[in-house]
C-alpha cells in the first residue's frame, strides 16, 4: 500500500482520501492500483454500504495525472506511461459500473485524472471551490479517462466546447451541466461525511440520499452561455473555426458584443493549442457520443498509446510543467495544416486492448 492515498471505514463508509495535496492530488499508477483493491473488496463486503473519494489539502480533489512520468516515459520508451493508462482506465470503467453508492467530493481543482474519479460515478458533489477543466489539448494530448465518453452527452456544443478549448467551470456551471449532481457549500462537507459515518448504510442510494437531503442546497445560478456556443455545434471542426470567426467579425452593436467577446475568446483559446490535438480530439468525440463506455474506454487507450509517440504531446508538457515558457512549437501551425495521416495514425487499434476489471 502506498502513503499517497488513505483508505479508512466509518460506520458503513468507506472513504478514500487522494494525500498528495503538494501535487494536487495528482494520481499515480500506486494510487489507482490501490484504490481498485479497496474498491473491489468494498463492493463485496457486507458491511460497506457506500465510497466515498476526496482529496487531501483546500485546492484540489484532483488536478490530474501525473504527466511529468508520462512525458518522461515517451521520451524514453519504457512502459511505465503504458501501466498507468491500463490501470487508471480500468479504474474509470469500474467505477462507471460500481453496484453501490460512489460519492465523489469535487471541491477545488478537478481536472483530467480527477474527472475520471468523479463523473462517472453516481454522485458528484460540488463544494463552493469547485473548478473544472478537461485542458489536454494545450499539451498536445486529448481529454481521457472517458471523457470521449461523458462529453458529447453532455450536448455536442457543450462538449466539444469544454474539449476542444479547455474552458473552465466553477460550482454553478459545473452543477448546471450535470457535471456535479449535488451541490453542498464547503463548510457543511466534514459534517456531511461525519453523518454518512453514522447513518445505516446499506448499498442502495436511497440511505445515502437519506443523509444527503439535510446538507444539499441551491448553487448560485449560472450565467447563461452566449448564442455564440451554437458555434460549436458542427459537423466538422473547420466550420466551428468559421462559425467562431463569423461571430467574431460581425459589426459590433448592443445587442451582439457578448457574442463577439465570447467567440473571439475562444479562438483565442483554441489557436492555443495543438492543432493536431484539437483535430483528434474532435474526431474522438464524434466517435465516442455512439460509443458505450467500454467502446469509448478502448479508443482512449488506443490513441493514448499512439500519442507516446505524437511530438506533440512532449512538446506540450515541456513547455507547460518542464521548462514552462509556454512557448510550444505545435507541428502544425493551425488545423489547415494538420496532416490527415497523423489523424488516421492516432486511432490505429494498439495489439493488446483494454482489459476491464473482472473480465476473463
Amino acid at each position: 500500500m502506498t502513503d499517497q492515498i488513505h483508505f479508512e471505514v466509518i460506520g458503513n463508509l468507506g472513504k478514500i482520501t487522494l494525500n498528495r495535496p503538494k501535487a494536487l492530488n495528482a494520481l499515480t499508477t500506486e494510487m489507482c492500483t490501490a484504490m481498485i483493491k479497496a474498491m473491489q473488496a468494498w463492493e463485496v463486503d457486507e458491511r460497506i454500504g457506500a465510497v466515498l473519494v476526496a482529496g487531501a489539502g483546500e485546492r484540489a480533489f484532483c488536478a490530474g495525472g501525473d504527466i511529468v512520468m508520462l512525458h518522461d516515459s515517451a521520451k524514453a520508451g519504457d512502459p511505465r506511461a503504458e501501466e498507468f493508462w491500463r490501470t487508471e482506465y480500468a479504474l474509470n470503467e469500474l467505477i462507471h459500473r460500481y453496484k453501490k453508492p460512489y460519492i465523489a467530493m469535487i471541491d477545488g481543482i478537478v481536472m483530467g485524472g480527477g474527472v475520471g474519479l468523479s463523473v462517472h460515478g453516481r454522485l458528484r458533489v460540488a463544494g463552493d471551490n469547485t473548478l473544472f477543466a478537461m485542458p489536454e489539448t494545450g499539451i498536445g494530448y486529448f481529454p481521457d479517462v472517458g471523457g470521449t465518453y461523458f462529453l458529447p452527452r453532455l450536448g455536442r456544443d457543450i462538449g466539444n466546447w469544454l474539449g476542444l478549448t479547455g474552458a473552465r467551470l466553477k460550482t454553478a456551471q459545473a452543477c448546471a451541466f450535470g457535471i456535479a449532481n449535488v451541490y453542498i457549500p464547503s463548510d457543511q462537507h466534514e459534517a456531511f461525511i461525519t453523518a454518512l459515518g453514522k447513518a445505516k448504510l446499506d448499498g442502495l442510494d436511497g440511505s445515502v440520499m437519506d443523509v444527503i437531503k439535510h446538507y444539499v442546497k441551491q448553487p448560485d445560478t449560472a450565467d447563461n452561455l452566449p448564442a455564440a456556443i451554437t458555434a460549436f455545434d458542427k459537423h466538422a471542426l473547420p466550420e466551428i473555426y468559421a462559425a467562431l470567426r463569423a461571430y467574431k467579425n460581425l459589426k459590433p452593436n448592443k445587442n451582439n458584443e457578448e457574442n463577439i467577446n465570447w467567440a473571439a475568446k475562444q479562438l483565442s483559446f483554441l489557436e492555443s493549442k495543438s492543432p493536431l490535438a484539437v483535430y483528434i480530439t474532435y474526431e474522438a468525440l464524434r466517435r465516442g457520443a455512439g460509443f458505450d463506455f467500454r467502446e469509448a474506454m478502448r479508443q482512449e487507450l488506443d490513441l493514448s498509446l499512439n500519442f507516446l509517440r505524437i511530438p506533440d504531446f512532449i512538446e506540450g508538457v515541456r513547455a507547460a510543467v518542464i521548462d514552462k515558457d509556454r512557448n510550444p512549437k505545435w507541428t502544425a501551425a493551425s488545423i489547415e495544416d494538420v496532416d490527415l495521416d497523423d489523424i488516421r495514425a492516432a486511432f490505429a487499434q494498439t495489439p493488446h486492448e483494454l482489459q476491464f476489471l473482472g473480465d476473463d
